[in-house]
């Protein structure tokens, strides 16, 4: 759980920065790739780590911008990404410049239970965090070359001259 809002700036910052190199991998043919058959898009479960951002933080009374809840997704996936980029950016700023670090114990009703404001920093994250990996093993399946997240990725190895993993 988040205890200090520090320590969900500093977190935050580095799981954005990585959720971006992820969403940039994506190509136009990934984006329409479906995960299996009448299944979600590799674009589409993008899509919606950004729907998730305003709609959650939003119920912990944050003001984050972005898009509506259920927002069609755009057609070009270059939109999804620069959306991205601005909601998660706005849950950065949101929660810099309106909560406190006692905030955080809040609680507030979350998909019909109580949750500590903290907590849901917490869900946000880990939510961003597990469709990352989901789009990660996908885009490596279509052959898109995965970028590395919290360590090199398999074609990175070779910038630090050793042989790519197996």
């Amino acid at each position: 759980m988040i205890r200090k809002i520090e320590d969900f700036l500093n977190e935050w910052q580095m799981e954005k920065e990585s959720t971006e190199k992820v969403l940039k991998a994506i190509t136009p043919e990934a984006a329409r790739t479906e995960q299996y058959p009448g299944g979600r898009t590799i674009g589409y479960i993008g899509w919606h780590i950004v729907l998730t951002l305003p709609e959650m933080a939003g119920k912990t009374g944050l003001k984050v911008e972005g898009p509506e809840e259920h927002a069609p997704e755009p057609e070009n996936f270059e939109d999804v990404v620069k959306q991205y980029h601005i909601s998660a950016q706005s849950v950065y700023d949101a929660v810099k410049n309106t909560w406190k670090d006692e905030d955080l114990d809040t609680e507030v009703d979350m998909y019909g239970q109580k949750w500590k404001n903290g907590q849901t920093l917490s869900a946000l994250i880990k939510h961003e965090v597990h469709h990352r990996g989901q789009i990660s093993a996908l885009l490596r399946q279509t052959g898109v070359a995965v970028p590395g997240v919290y360590g090199p990725a398999r074609e990175e190895w070779g910038a630090y001259g050793l042989p790519p993993m197996k």
